[in-house]
């Protein structure tokens, strides 16, 4: 997908937003002026009506205008998230004046049937005002949803959606007259009922995309096994789980679970994470922020079987009560600890010695091998030797649960 075809910074994307709305503004006030006039000119009750709905869409136009401006205000101690569920908020109120707007036009349309005989014919001038209504709305309409798809904005949808419902009333408005021009003054009423149902229609999703955003309803499953192939196509990951998303105004969030390899460093495992989230903000427009979890081990339930053990200061003083009077103790340099499969698993790297033969060294290393071992929360072990003790020397090192089968007791590869 082209990114630059969309505008992602909300520094960018707010005076668009309010520009698109100041435009929908001043058009329609422009336009419910020349409504007014002409339904007074022209002696026709509807054109009359459809301008003071037309001037009623100033309040919507108001609500976006200040929704715009909370929305993209940047986050903050009180809101780490932004503001975008504020233009989610508003999308549902301006679904719920199209709502109203729906059943003012049901309520016109009904009297207008009721009272049907006493209509009466307005001059063939409503024609032209009626055709420049419907006009200039629907080209309104096709701005703003095309300002809405570029800003990737629930609430520019919501207010496109607005207009086309004046486009909806303005047809009815032009097919009353001309109804009412040839003998029919009744198709007014019925064009009305109508209109006022696909009026209805429309709010009604726009409420429910807006509640189902509130309530953090994830992505479709198409989109989401878009987004599970990008992240399982990213060097490094073995496996994903717990992918989960939801929206905010017109962003996604992710949050994702990505298995590596056990024993790698914390460094590779963040450089995996970033090349997940760079992937996932490249392949999607849309998201906007990707939260990745690095696990070691597919199976959460055996993961928190490692929650019990201790951590690396406590398990630290009990080793080195383990390791009292071994003198390859003195020597450790560094230390690395792997939680896996509910037990601690060590790697015990020594500085060079001091003097002596490989074999000497490897016998040390044993003994400090075997001392560590008997720790009850200790798995796999593995010490390190310099590369001039370790050569020459068979790599080994020690395993829970070798047994007679062969526990290694000597010392671990060379340290290059």
């Amino acid at each position: 997908m082209n990114i630059g075809s969309r505008v992602r910074d909300p520094q960018a994307r707010y005076p668009a937003m309010r520009r698109t709305t100041l435009v929908g503004a001043f058009t329609n006030l422009g336009l419910a002026a020349l409504q007014l006039a002409g339904g007074v000119v022209s002696q026709s009750q509807a054109l009359v009506a459809d301008g003071l709905h037309t001037l009623s869409d100033l309040i919507g136009d108001t609500v976006v205008l200040l929704a715009v401006r909370e929305s993209n205000r940047p986050a903050d101690q009180a809101h780490p998230y932004g503001h975008g569920r504020i233009e989610t908020l508003a999308s549902v109120l301006v679904g719920g004046l199209l709502a109203a707007v729906a059943f003012t036009l049901a309520l016109y349309a009904a009297r207008g049937l009721i009272d049907a005989p006493s209509l009466v014919a307005p001059e063939p001038l409503a024609l032209l005002f009626a055709a420049v209504a419907v006009l200039t709305k629907e080209a309104l309409f096709r701005y703003t949803r095309r300002m809405a798809a570029r800003l990737r904005s629930t609430l520019l949808v919501a207010n496109a959606w607005h207009h086309r419902s004046d486009v909806a009333s303005s047809l009815v408005v032009l097919a009353g007259v001309i109804g009412a021009l040839v003998g029919f003054p009744w198709l007014d009423s019925v064009a009305a009922l109508i209109v006022a149902a696909m009026i209805a229609v429309i709010a009604g999703r726009l409420v429910y995309r807006g509640l189902a955003e509130l309530i953090d309803r994830g992505l479709d499953p198409e989109r989401l096994a878009r987004i599970d192939a990008a992240i399982r196509g990213v060097d490094g990951v073995q496996d994903l789980h717990l992918l989960r998303t939801r929206r905010m105004g017109g962003s996604a969030l992710v949050d994702v679970h990505i298995r590596l390899a056990s024993r790698i460093s914390v460094s590779e495992a963040h450089h995996v994470s970033e090349r997940v989230r760079a992937r996932l903000l490249e392949a999607d427009d849309d998201v906007a922020d990707v939260t990745v979890h690095v696990d070691p081990e597919l199976d959460d339930a055996r993961e928190r079987l490692s929650l019990g053990l201790p951590s690396r200061s406590e398990l630290l003083a009990e080793l080195a009560i383990c390791w009292q009077g071994l003198a390859p103790a003195e020597r450790i340099q560094r230390i690395d600890l792997h939680y896996l499969d509910g037990r601690v698993h060590v790697e015990l790297f020594l500085a060079p010695g001091t003097g002596g033969d490989g074999r000497g060294a490897a016998w040390q290393a044993a003994r400090l091998l075997a001392a560590t071992r008997r720790h009850p929360k200790v798995g796999d072990v593995q010490v390190w030797l310099s590369p001039g003790e370790a050569e020459g020397r068979r790599p080994s090192g020690g395993r829970e649960g070798d047994g007679g089968s062969g526990r290694r007791s000597g010392a671990g590869d060379q340290v290059t």
